[in-house]
């Protein structure tokens, strides 16, 4: 049985590495791609998802034309508002008073290059929904750091998951990066795990 072709992981995420690797994928390489995350001027959460999942596959695979290239992105959605990927405690607090007692979505766009082909892409949405938060949970939350570097602002993952009244949807889409969609994806382009 001939060996499947190289995995480039382009992202910068530990969680994807992590998500990956409980489905017994370990990337050959992880490359952190250089592109501008700068949503476009009335671009929608969807389409601003699959372009940055398309534009971090491309801006590695120059340098890794024998591999197959998996790229993502995940955005947390407001309606059509963009929440930012919290960098700040403010970020993460804005989001989570934006976010509480609502419903949002969770969009990861999946993006694979197969050896110079064009991209593949694949859109996962999720529907969150939030109970309304206290301002002592907004407070300890923050107090925790774990929304920080995180799209919307929480991980899921985390202690966030008790701010989470209903999930309809991929939970590991919400982590970032949705598991049966990206094998799926993988397994079209040759890539079968054991």
């Amino acid at each position: 049985m001939a060996a499947p072709p190289r995995l480039v992981l382009a992202s910068a995420s530990q969680r994807r590495a992590e998500l990956l690797g409980q489905a017994g994928i370990i990337p050959d390489v992880i490359v952190t791609p250089d592109v501008n995350e700068t949503p476009k001027r009335v671009e929608l959460p969807r389409d601003y998802a699959q372009r940055l999942a398309c534009d971090k596959v491309m801006a590695v695979a120059s340098a890794h034309e024998d591999a197959l290239i998996l790229g993502a992105d995940t955005v947390v959605a407001c309606g059509r508002r963009i929440l930012p990927k919290a960098e700040t405690n403010n970020q993460v607090k804005n989001g989570l008073k934006l976010l509480s007692g609502r419903r949002h979505r969770v969009f990861t766009a999946l993006a694979l290059i197969a050896r110079g082909s064009a991209p593949r892409t694949r859109i996962v949405m999720t529907h969150v929904a939030f109970k309304r938060l206290s301002e002592d949970e907004i407070s300890n939350y923050l107090a925790s750091e774990e929304g920080l570097g995180k799209a919307g602002g929480y991980a899921i993952q985390g202690r966030a998951e008790a701010f989470v009244r209903q999930i309809n949807g991929s939970y590991s889409n919400v982590v970032g990066l949705p598991l049966f969609e990206t094998l799926s994806l993988l397994a079209s382009a040759g890539y079968v795990t054991s």
